[in-house]
This record gives C-alpha cells, sequence and structure tokens, in this order.
C-alpha cells in the first residue's frame, strides 16, 4: 500500500494506526495478519510510505486472493 507518511497531526504514521485502519474495513474483516505492518518511506523526498504486511493464509491461498487487485483509501 502507499500511504502519506505523516498523519495530519504532522507525526509518522505507525503499525498501530494501520492495525487501527484495517479493523474497520470489510475487505480485511478476515484476513489475520502474521506480524505488524512494516512501514517505509517511499524515498528520502518523499512524503508518502510504502507499507506491507505478512498474513496467515490457507494453503490454497484464499485470504490472499480476497486482498489481490483490490484497493482503498486512507484519509
Amino acid at each position: 500500500m502507499g500511504l502519506p507518511y505523516l498523519r495530519a497531526d504532522g507525526n509518522k504514521i505507525t503499525s498501530e494506526n494501520i492495525i487501527d485502519f484495517m479493523k474497520h474495513l470489510d475487505l480485511f474483516e478476515n484476513i489475520p495478519l502474521a506480524t505488524k505492518p512494516r512501514i517505509i518511506k517511499a524515498s528520502p523526498k518523499s512524503d508518502m510510505a510504502i507499507i506491507w504486511f505478512d498474513i496467515w493464509n490457507t494453503q490454497n491461498g484464499s485470504k490472499a486472493k480476497l486482498l489481490i487487485n483490490h484497493s482503498f483509501n486512507l484519509g
């Protein structure tokens, strides 16, 4: 996911911010996270962050298939 690196209050986004956001989306309703989301700045001069996360999945990948090619907005 590509998201703003700073929140509206000027602080960096945190894993907890992302988890709280994900809890409110139907898309992530049955998607268990394996670890906290990881956040990095897209580039030194960018105002965007790249966020990635690992999920617990089934052998046939049914949980991942629910997320592939879906998008959502934050903010």
